[in-house]
């Protein structure tokens, strides 16, 4: 009897443990870096970029030990978010494999008006927390920004700094020209970026200082 008492009593304090070194797991808490706005977003910081020569390949592309031609660019998330769960599900696995790339947008997860708020809420918090994570790691990061509807204005312009070199994609804003207009428009009086770098062919009608990279050139990695 004594030894069954013992043995449930050392199973309920290794129990309390686990619960409280979970409890206080940064991976859990994803609290480690200043924060930025309404919902506490980690903030990505402006970093100096050398904005000449801006080339992107795809994360779906990007592979350990890379050749050398494909490191000197940066890295995109424009794909679909299946392809690139891992950055945030599993940060530290991924570092190796996208730390030997110039620099990277931080992570697109996607954002669509029929998700409710707490999905698109959550969408821009894990974009801003790998961006923060790899900063903290010395990677250089350009914050990606997306939005839907003007809803969704009061939150996702959040966790960026002022005057940051930025980066959007236009792959299937075609169809509702009127709406990404307004979001674009919206992002410029809000944080004023330095840069934009436009993932695809930019409409006429938007203003800044506009990097348009192909999204063709940019499947064409070197292999």
């Amino acid at each position: 009897m004594m030894i069954l008492q013992v043995c449930l009593q050392f199973t309920i304090f290794m129990s309390i443990r686990t619960s409280v070194e979970k409890r206080n797991d940064q991976l859990f808490l994803r609290n480690g870096f200043k924060t930025h706005g309404k919902y506490n977003f980690s903030l990505i910081k402006k970093q100096a970029i050398t904005l000449d020569d801006i080339e992107l390949i795809a994360c779906s592309d990007a592979k350990f030990n890379d050749r050398d031609e494909n490191k000197m660019k940066g890295v995109h998330f424009f794909v679909d978010d299946y392809r690139f769960e891992n950055v945030y599900n599993n940060p530290d696995r991924t570092l190796g494999k996208y730390s030997q790339y110039r620099f990277l947008l931080s992570p697109d997860f996607s954002m669509y008006a029929e998700m409710n708020s707490w999905r698109q809420i959550e969408s821009v918090a894990k974009n801003r927390w790998c961006g923060a994570f790899w900063q903290e790691h010395g990677l250089i990061v350009i914050p990606t920004i997306s939005w839907s509807d003007a809803l969704s204005y009061d939150f996702c312009f959040d966790g960026v700094e002022q005057n940051s070199v930025v980066a959007i994609g236009m792959i299937g804003c075609k169809t509702d020209k009127r709406a990404f207009m307004s979001g674009y428009n919206e992002m410029l009086n809000r944080i004023h970026p330095e840069a934009v770098i436009c993932f695809g062919t930019p409409f006429q009608e938007m203003q800044g200082n506009l990097i348009p990279v192909d999204y063709m050139k940019s499947r064409k990695v070197v292999r």
